[in-house]
């Protein structure tokens, strides 16, 4: 059973806007990716919204659950992914009401696997 679910279509929006704003490598790089249907199920599926429930359970998670959890996310991010992601986690449109709360430390911790957990 799924203890929270949260819309995968408003995370895709968010992703598109984010899309827009992306820098000229990453743009072609993550848009080609994201034009092909099986890339962009296993994103949204293993990235983006793992990535989402996190944030949104982290405010209610004791330290021993949160980083159990994170240390159970194993994804890797491309340079173009942690680009597109790290507004969920900074502060982007509707993502925004989760974020709202969240501990600082924690927000960190979400930043810091972005940036550690890269693609060899």
């Amino acid at each position: 059973m799924k203890l929270f679910s949260f819309p995968v279509y408003t995370v895709e929006k968010a992703i598109a806007k984010r899309m827009l704003t992306l820098e000229s490598p990453h743009r072609e790089w993550f848009g080609q990716r994201w034009a092909q249907k099986p890339y962009r199920k296993s994103f949204l599926d293993k990235k983006a919204m793992p990535l989402v429930t996190l944030l949104a359970k982290c405010k209610t998670w004791d330290d021993e659950t949160f980083n159990a959890e994170l240390a159970a996310w194993d994804a890797r991010f491309y340079d173009a992914e942690v680009e597109v992601l790290r507004p969920l986690i900074e502060g982007d449109g509707l993502i925004q009401l989760m974020q709202k709360n969240v501990p600082a430390e924690r927000m960190q911790a979400l930043l810091t696997t972005l940036d550690t957990q890269r693609q060899a």
